[in-house]
């Protein structure tokens, strides 16, 4: 099995699009006018608008209502990425150092979804991450 995507589902897609270009760098993909997506060597990110909802009748999908799960992206140098993002993003929690050896920051996205960058700091987190 292979992981193939995260969805986000927005009524504020071109926000939303936005800043996930702003942070990762990257131009999505706009396959249809309700629809982008990032693709990536380790999976892709798709932001479907809230036109997409209709899609996926009785499955109790809402916008912009997640609060239990975070969008990673591994990065260089977590320090850095923060001064080049600046004031552009909302910083929920400044780099810091993880016990498993991660530095990180969390962002959260224009509907407010978790997103952290992070880059393996210690070697032991370094080794984990060889070879990925």
């Amino acid at each position: 099995m292979k992981l193939a995507s995260v969805r986000l589902l927005t009524a504020r897609l071109d926000e939303l699009v936005e800043f996930y270009e702003l942070v990762t760098q990257s131009t999505f993909a706009r396959p249809n006018p309700v629809f982008a997506e990032l693709v990536t060597s380790g999976g892709t990110l798709a932001i479907g608008g809230d036109a997409t909802l209709g899609l996926f009748p009785g499955t109790g999908l809402t916008v912009a209502s997640n609060t239990s799960a975070i969008i990673e992206f591994q990065v260089d140098d977590v320090d850095q990425e923060r001064a080049r993002l600046g004031d552009g993003v909302r910083v929920l929690q400044e780099p810091v150092t993880l016990p498993w050896g991660n530095r990180a920051m969390m962002l959260a996205d224009p509907d407010g979804n978790r997103v952290n960058l992070y880059t393996p700091y210690t070697d032991e987190a370094t080794a984990r991450f060889a070879g990925r």
